[in-house]
C-alpha cells in the first residue's frame, strides 16, 4: 500500500481541510486534497468531504428490501448456519447504511512513530476504519506472506501457514507461539476439518490429525497446492497444473486413498468451495467450474470474469466469487438448474480473498480482500462499506473463529486477531 507522506507546511491548512467561512464553491472534492498535495489557494473545489446522502427511505418511501433471516456461510474460511434468502433483486441495494467518510490512507509517519500532528492529521493513524470491530493483538514470526490459518473447533490452538515453508503453532490464550514447523517447501494454502489440519505444498499434501498426532503426506499433484476443501467425504486439491485431486479417507488403513482426478481447467486452480452438491472451481484461466459431487462430472462452465477467479464462496443459494478483474459476481441458480450471474460489485483494485461471517446481531458481513493491501466489510446484500483493514502488504487468509474473531494474515508475515463488538464505541 502506498503509504502517504506528510507534505510540508504550506500545505497544511489545506489537507487538514480548513476553509473560508461562507464559502461558495463548486459541490465537488478537489482530488488533489484528498491525495494531500493540493498546492492551490484559492482551490475552486471543495476541502472537505461532502456530507453522506440521506437514508434510503428517509422520504417516507418504504426501506430497501434485505433479508429476513440469518443466511450460512460455506468454504475454507466461511461460517456455516442454515438461511434463508428471498429476493435476488436486493443485490447491491442500499437501506439504512452508513456511509464511511473516504480518509483511507494510512499515515506514513505514525507508522514510523513520527507524526507530529497528533488527532489533526487527516490521514489514518489506525490499521482500521469502522466502529463495529477491533484489533486484540498482532502474531509476528512469519518471514513471507501467509497463506493459510487454522483453528480448530474447540482448539486452544491457532495454525498459520506461510511462504517462509513453515507452519507455525499459536497458543490462543497467551498469544506466544509454541512451535515451528518446517515443511521444506511453500504453503500454498491450509485448512481443517476436524480433526484434521490439511497444508498444501509443492508435490504433495500434508494431513495431521490433532488427536492422534498422525503425520500423512498425500502424493500426486503436479507443482504447487494453491487451493483445499472437503465435501462428500473427499478431500479435494487444486494443483498448478489445473487438474483438480480427490482422496477418500479409509478407516481400516487410517490412510487417503486416491479417489479421481478432474480434468479441465487449462492452468492453476486457486479456489475451490463445496455447495449445494457442487464443487466449485476458480482457476487462473479466469474460468469458474461447476462439479457434481456425486459423479465428479463438470456439468457448468462460468466464463463471465475476464481475469484469475480468486476465490470463490457459497452463501444460501448464491455462489459469490472474486476476481483480479476488480469485480465480485454474486451467482443465482434459473429453472434450468445453471448458473447465472445476478449482481456484479465492482471495486477500484483486484479481489485476492472472500470470508463470510456473521455479526453479533445476525446480520451477514463479507470480508473482501484487495491487492491494494486492505480489507473491506460489506453488508450482504447490498454490499455497504461498514469498515475497512489496512495493512502494509497484500492480505492473502482470512479466517472466521467463534465469539466474533477472525484472523488475517499479510505479505509481511504478520497475522492479526480481530474482534467484532456488539455496540459502536462511544464517544463522549
Amino acid at each position: 500500500m502506498d503509504l502517504d507522506a506528510q507534505g510540508g507546511n504550506s500545505r497544511v491548512f489545506h489537507r487538514l481541510g480548513a476553509q473560508p467561512a461562507n464559502d461558495a464553491r463548486q459541490q465537488k472534492v478537489c482530488h488533489h486534497w484528498r491525495a494531500g498535495r493540493c498546492s492551490r489557494y484559492p482551490c475552486p473545489y471543495l476541502h472537505r468531504e461532502l456530507p453522506p446522502p440521506p437514508p434510503a427511505g428517509s422520504n417516507g418511501n418504504a426501506s430497501k428490501r434485505g433479508f429476513s433471516n440469518d443466511s450460512g456461510f460455506s468454504g475454507p474460511s466461511g461460517t456455516r448456519r442454515s438461511g434463508n434468502f428471498s429476493n435476488a433483486s436486493s443485490w447491491g441495494r442500499v437501506g439504512n447504511n452508513t456511509i464511511l467518510r473516504k480518509t483511507e490512507k494510512v499515515c506514513n509517519y505514525w507508522v514510523q512513530g513520527k507524526c507530529s500532528f497528533g488527532d489533526k492529521c487527516r490521514f489514518l493513524h489506525s490499521w482500521s476504519l469502522g466502529e463495529s470491530f477491533s484489533l486484540l493483538t498482532q502474531l509476528d514470526g512469519h518471514q513471507k506472506v501467509v497463506t493459510g490459518i487454522a483453528l480448530p473447533s474447540g482448539s486452544d490452538k491457532l495454525y498459520t501457514g506461510s511462504n517462509d515453508e513453515t507452519v507455525r503453532v499459536w497458543d490462543c490464550h497467551s498469544g506466544q507461539c509454541m512451535g515451528v514447523i518446517q515443511l521444506g517447501g511453500e504453503v500454498g494454502c491450509m485448512i481443517n476439518e476436524d480433526p484434521w489440519i490439511f497444508v498444501g505444498v509443492p508435490n504433495v499434501v500434508k494431513a495431521w490429525n490433532t488427536q492422534t498426532n498422525i503425520d500423512l503426506s498425500l502424493t500426486g499433484p503436479a507443482g504447487q497446492v494453491y487451493a483445499l476443501v472437503v465435501g462428500n467425504d473427499l478431500l479435494f486439491a487444486g494443483t498448478q497444473d489445473g487438474a483438480i485431486l480427490a482422496w477418500k479417507f479409509n478407516a481400516v488403513t487410517f490412510n487417503f486413498e486416491p479417489a479421481a482426478s478432474l480434468t479441465g481447467h487449462t492452468v492453476a486452480v486457486v479456489s475451490l468451495v463445496v455447495g449445494a452438491n457442487r464443487l466449485y472451481s476458480g482457476s487462473m484461466d479466469h474460468s469458474i467450474r461447476v462439479w457434481n459431487l456425486e459423479t465428479l462430472q463438470c456439468v457448468q462452465t462460468l466464463t463471465e470474469h475476464s481475469s484469475v477467479v480468486m476465490s470463490v464462496l457459497c452463501w444460501d443459494r448464491f455462489l459469490l466469487s472474486c476476481s483480479l478483474d476488480q469485480t465480485i459476481k454474486v451467482w443465482a441458480a434459473t429453472e434450468s438448474g445453471n448458473l447465472e450471474v445476478t449482481y456484479t460489485h465492482k471495486e477500484e483494485h483486484g479481489l485476492l480473498t472472500l470470508c463470510g461471517m456473521l455479526d453479533f446481531e445476525g446480520k451477514p458481513v463479507l470480508l473482501c480482500s484487495c491487492n491494494d493491501n486492505s480489507v473491506r466489510l460489506l453488508d450482504l446484500p447490498s454490499f455497504s462499506e461498514r469498515g475497512k483493514i489496512y495493512a502494509k502488504q497484500e492480505i492473502r487468509a482470512i479466517q472466521t473463529g467463534p465469539g466474533g474473531l477472525f484472523f488475517t494474515g499479510d505479505g509481511t508475515g504478520q497475522v492479526r486477531v480481530w474482534k467484532c463488538v456488539d455496540e459502536p464505541a462511544t464517544t463522549a
